[in-house]
């Protein structure tokens, strides 16, 4: 395999996989780098299908081999949501510290602090042929936003282990342990054999 499509419009993300998948000798494309201007709707039930809407998509339109992701959080205070919504969530509040404050006040009510992120993706070989591969990291919601860094909900996320968020950590740390990196090492690891 010589050529990727990684089927994102986020540029976060895009970053932050291309970093992570510089060791391997494939040329990353991504949606605009191919001038596909549309992106299908999520319409799954879950992240895997999510991730696979995308990534059939994005093999449709370019014919080379294409992975996408679907990724959010899951929060115990809300009944696991709003894990496929995250994104959508997030958009429904005037900005992410007001989201933040409802999070916050949800977990007080309930006394619930658990959380996890999870990433699937999936990669489209050919059509209709689809691997998934996961990563999930279990964690806590942190009692006020910290740190600049990262993108969503990484400022009120601390990983198990740890004592800062997600917000708090550098971009090398958090990939190293991230749900998404998690994934992405899945993905190399078949990529690479």
């Amino acid at each position: 395999m010589k050529k990727i499509l990684f089927f994102s419009n986020n540029n976060n993300k895009i970053g932050e996989v291309k970093k992570l998948l510089n060791q391997l000798s494939i040329e990353i494309f991504c949606p605009n780098d191919l001038n596909i201007l549309y992106e299908p709707k999520e319409v799954g039930s879950s992240f895997a299908e999510n991730a696979k809407i995308k990534s059939s998509f994005g093999f449709q339109r370019s014919q080379i081999p294409s992975f996408a992701d679907d990724s959010g959080i899951c929060i115990e205070a809300l009944n696991w949501k709003p894990g496929i919504s995250s994104r959508k969530f997030l958009s429904n509040f005037e900005n992410e510290n007001e989201c933040f404050k409802y999070i916050f006040s949800k977990v007080q009510d309930t006394g619930k602090n658990k959380a996890y992120f999870k990433t699937s993706i999936c990669l489209t070989t050919k059509f209709n042929y689809h691997i998934v591969f996961e990563g999930n990291i279990k964690g806590t919601i942190s009692k006020y936003a910290k740190g600049k860094g990262g993108f969503g909900y990484d400022p009120i996320f601390i990983p198990s282990g740890y004592s800062q968020t997600f917000g708090e950590f550098s971009k090398i740390k958090k990939n190293n342990i991230s749900h998404r990196s998690i994934a992405i090492n899945k993905l190399m690891n078949f990529l690479a054999n």
